[in-house]
Order: C-alpha cells, then structure tokens, then sequence
C-alpha cells in the first residue's frame, strides 16, 4: 500500500473543482486544491460568470432598462453610465465570491496551494508559486482536473487589450464602446452583444453560421432576435471575418464578401479553448484534443483510472451548473460513494436582456422523434405581474404530450427565466403531467402563473382535439 501526500488533488477551484474538493473532504479524505493566488474561484468568479452576470445586472439597473415600459423610451437611472460605474458593483461582487469560496475550503480543512499544477507522474504534482524557484511536489491518490477553458484566440488576430478584445477582456475597457463588432453569435457573444446594445452602444454581430443559439427553440431565438434588433443590433450571419485593422480612431472589420465595418472596439468570441497546455499531461499518460479538452468515460474518470476531469475542460454543455456536479459526482465515484447520476433535465439558461431558459425537448426534438405534442404558451403581458413589472415581451412555452399529458419541454423568453424553469424542471423530473399545473394555485400577481396560462392553453387544444376524435 503506498502512502500519498493526500488523498485527492484537484486543480483548479472553479465551480466543479470547488464541488469536487469540498465532497471529497466530506467523505472525510484529505484534500487538496491548486489554483493560482488570483485565481481562486476560477474563470467563474474572476472574469467568466459572476461578473458577466454582475455586469449585466449594473446594466439593467443603471440604464432603468426594464422600467422604459412604464416610463419611457428616454427613462435613465443614471444620465451618463462610465465603466466605473459598471465595474463598481462587479468588483464588490467578484471580491465577496472569492471570500465565500476561501472560506468553503478553509472550513472543511481542504489545503489551498496557489500557483500552477504540473504532472510529474501520474499521482505526483508540482506546484509552482509566482516566484522563482517556488516549488511544491505533492502526491495524491486521486486527482480531478478541473482546469476550466480560456478564450480561443485565432492567431491571425492582433489582439491589444485595448481595440480588440476577446471575451475575458471586456472588464479592462476604459469607457463604453459608441459601437462594437461581435465576432461569433455563441451564448457569450450574444449576452455581451445584448448589454452594450442596452448601453446604448452600435453592436453589429457577425457569424459565420446562417443561425445563431440553434439549440435553443427558433421561435424563442426569433424574439431575441427582434428584441434586439429594435435595440440597433445589426445581424450579419454567413460571413466570415478576414481582416481587423487597427488605428487611434477605432477599427475596421472586413468581411469575405467585401464589407467593411467601422467600429470603436472589437469583441471575439471564438469558442473557447481547454487550459491544459501547462499540465504537462503527457507525463500522466494523458492527451488532449485540439482544443485541449480531456475525455472522460460516464463516471468523469479520464483513461488513466485514478484521474478524473470536470467542467468546462470536458467540452460539453461547459456550464458552472453542471460542472458542480460533476464535481461533486466525480469525488463520489473515485471514493465508491453511492450516486444518483445528473438527469436529462439540465436546464439552460442564456443571460442576454432579455434573458432565455429552458429544460426539457425542443419542438424540433419533438418533430423529428415524431412525438406528438400540443403547445401551450402564456404572454407576460397578459399576466398583471408583467404589466407590474413592465415587461411586455416575455413569453413561457409548454410542450405537453398528447398522449399521456406530461409536460416534455417547458421555453421561457423574458424577465427571471433562469429561474422561472426550474418550476417546469421540477414537475418534468416526477414525472407530472400539465394537469397538476392547471389545478395548483400560484401566488398571484407572479411571473410563475405563465405556468398556469400555458397549461390551460394546452389542455383546451388537447380537449378540441379529443371532442373532434370521439364525435
């Protein structure tokens, strides 16, 4: 039996590396987690999710957006928005997340060693600290990588920090942007593209693909879509970016098909790329692909049996939500406790203004698998909660099966989406039907009682259908 310096390593301590480390310590092993000094929290808490989402709220607040339904197109909170105002809010939340996510570690006795993690053998890994010479080696039974993803930055690109970004460089703008080239419509190019366009800034979104967030529902995408058209969001989709050229008076973006688009900065959101160039995997047995993510089996165990990887390093859905559990679930495995695996019903969420979120099958799905399906939908402007709160757009969407009445995809588009689905999750995840929708009761006024709009909707053309089928 040979002895380790711990009984799991993992590296890095964004959401599945946290979860991971703090399950493992649970279990009452001795624990460890690697991660630099500034780091702590990962891409999540320090330039990813908190402060996008943060950064999207300062947005929503200052520029009085949600309330311009009530009050008016010209309605502002605060007549001039500076970077300084946006960026006040995110670094106070930044700083509370990482406290938070130290204090977690520190309170479940787990060692947090700042630097970079580097495999030496496939149970030994050295740390090394900032400075020269400042160098750790340890040893693990079990490890987990959870390394997370930086932006992909095509090498053709001169980015400066400054004119041309990518997506982790947002945050060191100095001022607002009077317009912006977005380079790729994925799920972070489009929430940015959304809140410089509330800012008031000229966004013009270029893709290659002919669509953009195709696997969220197209009538969903489409409202989006006008939503932010009206906001001056200018879409081209099918060109492909050849060249950025760079002066003191902004940029130009040129297109294969000849148009060039002038800019004060611009923004590329290329995908984003496995932080696993510095592991040294090599020396643990380890590969990666070519864009330097891991593969792993169902259980997050890596080819190499007593390591595992989690998180946006793994590919696939990439998001803080699920790479927390399968932190969790990981820690689990390697130490042979009992698991229920995570569910189909992982719900999306999508924080553009408005915001997306979904959970559960698509009509497309649906179609193509030849399920037969009634649609439900509620308008928000139809429910006194949406006129309280002015939002006229908002709309929820049930899929509900017309053989055994259970709901199969619930789409919602408009204020607290993210957390609007989660009801629809919960009654997917029992196996309920949209009868319990129809005969529960919802506070009221509440965004929540779309549930009980869509699935009257539903049920009625379900009744329409059934009177037309026994006559």
């Amino acid at each position: 039996m040979t002895s380790y310096d711990y009984d799991l390593i993992v590296i890095g301590s964004g959401p599945g590396g946290q979860k991971a480390a703090i399950a493992g310590a649970k279990l009452g092993k001795r624990v460890a987690i690697i991660d630099r000094q500034e780091m702590v929290g990962g891409v999540c808490a320090n330039t990813g999710t908190i402060p996008s989402k943060t950064l999207r709220e300062a947005v929503m607040f200052l520029t009085g957006m949600s309330q311009r339904e009530l009050y008016g197109a010209s309605y502002r909170v605060k007549q001039d928005i500076t970077i300084t105002d946006l960026m006040a809010r995110t670094q106070h939340v930044i700083g509370r997340e990482v406290q938070v996510v130290r204090a977690q570690l520190h309170r479940n006795g787990i060692d947090l060693l700042n630097g970079f993690g580097r495999f030496v053998d496939e149970h030994t890994v050295a740390v090394e600290g900032t400075h020269r010479g400042d160098r750790t080696t340890i040893s693990g039974e079990f490890i987990v990588i959870a390394t997370g993803t930086t932006p992909a930055r095509p090498s053709v690109v001169d980015f400066d920090e400054e004119r041309i970004l990518d997506s982790d460089e947002v945050f060191a703008l100095t001022e607002i942007p009077s317009s912006l080239v977005v380079v790729g419509a994925g799920v972070i190019g489009i929430e940015y593209a959304s809140m410089f366009a509330a800012l008031g800034t000229r966004v013009t979104v270029v893709e290659q693909r002919e669509r953009m967030l195709d696997f969220c529902d197209p009538e969903i995408v489409e409202s989006l879509k006008f939503h932010l058209r009206d906001q001056a969001v200018t879409f081209r989709f099918g060109e492909k970016v050849v060249n950025v050229q760079v002066s003191d008076g902004g940029t130009v973006t040129t297109l294969a098909s000849g148009k060039r688009i002038p800019a004060a900065a611009v923004m590329y959101s290329a995908g984003r790329q496995g932080t696993t160039e510095k592991l040294d995997l090599a020396a643990a047995g380890l590969e990666s692909d070519n864009r330097g993510r891991l593969s792993v089996d169902e259980h997050y165990r890596t080819p190499v049996e007593h390591i595992y990887a989690v998180g946006d390093v793994i590919g696939f859905p990439a998001l803080a939500a699920t790479s927390m559990d399968q932190g969790r679930l990981a820690a689990y495995h390697a130490f042979g406790e009992p698991v229920h695996e995570l569910t189909a019903l992982q719900p999306i969420g999508i924080y553009t203004i408005p915001e997306i979120s979904y959970c559960g099958a698509t009509e497309a799905e649906l179609t193509s698998s030849a399920v037969p399906y009634e649609v439900g939908i509620s308008r928000y402007r139809e429910l006194a909660r949406g006129q309280i709160v002015g939002d006229a757009y908002g709309m929820l969407k049930l899929l509900v099966s017309t053989v055994d009445r259970k709901i199969l995809g619930v789409h919602v588009f408009g204020t607290g989406a993210t957390d609007l689905v989660h009801i629809g999750q919960a009654v997917m995840g029992c196996g309920g039907t949209v009868d319990y929708l129809v005969d529960t009761v919802f506070n009221y006024p509440t965004l929540s009682e779309a549930y009980k709009v869509a699935a009257l909707d539903a049920t009625n053309k379900i009744r329409a259908l059934d009177r037309f089928t026994t006559h």
